[in-house]
Parts: C-alpha cells; structure tokens; sequence
C-alpha cells in the first residue's frame, strides 16, 4: 500500500514539474492570445518547438520575467492587445527594441 501512495506521489511531483514553463514561454503565449482564435493553436505550437531548441540565459529569463510583470494582457479581454498598437506597450512587452 505504502508502494503505490508513493508511486502516485513521484508520478504526480513529475507531471507538475513538466507542466512548469519558463517566464520566457509564458509571455511568448501571453502574446499569442493576442492572435485571432484560428492562428493560435499554431502560435502556441510554435512557441513550445522553440523552447524545445533554443534554452534561453538566465539573463534572458531575468528580462521576461520582467516583462511579464508589465506586458498586461489578459486573454479573457482581448480589448488588452490594443496595448501592442503603442510604443510603450511594445516596450512592456518585449516587443520594442
């Protein structure tokens, strides 16, 4: 008994570690929200075969964290997105150089 409670318990502490993703990945897919419905799923897609590819610095991790803090939007309110149309949108969400 002691042996499954056990398994069950390293199996679901590897399943919430592989559902962990990287500041970086998340604003990438905070900024596919933006994107109408039928080239999301694509973005998304696109944005965990990079991961997969490249692994970004820990200077690089630093800045989207950063970034997540000011890039507001909320995929429930796609009035949010309007904030990429600005220069200073753009900057909160990494998207300016």
């Amino acid at each position: 008994m002691r042996r499954s409670a056990a398994i069950t318990l390293l199996v679901s502490a590897l399943l919430a570690l592989a559902g962990c993703k990287s500041p970086c990945r998340e604003l990438s897919e905070r900024l596919c929200d933006c994107r109408e419905q039928f080239e999301r799923d694509e973005c998304v897609q696109q944005v965990a075969n990079r991961e997969k590819s490249v692994e970004p610095t820990d200077e690089q991790l630093a800045t989207c964290e950063q970034r997540l803090e000011t890039c507001n939007i909320d995929p429930d309110d796609r009035k949010t997105c309007d904030i990429l149309l600005t220069d200073e949108g753009k900057a909160a969400c990494g998207l300016a150089r």
